[in-house]
């Protein structure tokens, strides 16, 4: 099965780096346009119900052998968020770090750096797909993010689940979500580990999300919160995460 999902995976990112190709470039008639993107939004619609239907929920994106590895692994976008409070925390290797976890949960979880690193961990050489057009195969180790949901005893009203991070984008904070069928997928992980190392503050120290069955814009870095919620249309401009917000990205970027 993951071979003949590795095409698609191929070809899909292709099609994801198109569109983000349009829209980055600045095709301001066709993005100002009402019916254009009612055809995105369609697309969209098609794309995600497609995929539920075709694929297990729990199918697991193609893993890589070490030898397979890449050997640079791109960075991208922000690489150093400007928050004063994030830059005091590398600069204390984010020994006062912590990692919230609320919303609709029975049991909020405040989690230290060192209490994330001391967790049963998975880990997983997968390949990263950019909607730039670029792609790396890396390593990366951390907790399950199921098991800390479960952990927190999500309520059974919860579909989404929202990341809060530290970088923002001029008056814009960078978030992402994803819903509860990719946070239990066994391959979404809280990675604080890339490539046999500490992740790098310009990789996303001290966690960053790998859900590896989605394009690269929804691994969000610099994690800071997580957040359970029953909708996400009345969060920030109610599209999902930031780069929807912003550029018109579609919120399901599976691949």
């Amino acid at each position: 099965m993951s071979e003949l999902l590795y095409p698609r995976r191929r070809i899909l990112a292709g099609m994801g780096a198109s569109v983000g190709g349009l829209l980055l470039s600045g095709c301001d008639k066709l993005n100002d346009s009402e019916r254009f993107r009612s055809v995105l939004k369609v697309g969209e619609k098609l794309h995600y119900g497609g995929q539920r239907l075709v694929t297990d929920r729990m199918a697991l994106a193609k893993e890589f052998a070490p030898s397979q590895m890449s050997p640079v692994f791109r960075t991208n976008g922000n690489t150093m968020p400007e928050s004063a409070a994030y830059q005091m925390h590398a600069t204390e290797n984010f020994t006062n770090w912590s990692l919230e976890i609320g919303g609709l949960v029975a049991n909020p979880l405040k989690l230290t750096h060192s209490q994330m690193i001391s967790l049963p961990t998975r880990t997983q050489i997968t390949r990263h797909d950019c909607v730039e057009g670029w792609s790396a195969i890396g390593k990366w180790s951390g907790p399950q993010l199921s098991m800390l949901l479960r952990q927190a005893g999500v309520s059974g009203r919860t579909r989404y689940i929202v990341f809060h991070c530290a970088d923002n984008f001029g008056a814009r904070p960078y978030y992402e979500s994803i819903d509860m069928i990719d946070a239990l997928h066994p391959q979404t992980i809280l990675a604080w580990r890339m490539n046999d190392e500490m992740i790098s503050v310009a990789h996303g120290a001290p966690i960053r999300l790998r859900v590896e069955r989605q394009l690269g814009y929804k691994q969000a870095k610099y994690v800071m919160r997580i957040e359970a919620r029953d909708r996400i249309d009345n969060l920030y401009d109610g599209k999902g995460g930031y780069w929807e917000d912003a550029a018109g990205y579609e919120w399901y970027a599976g691949i």
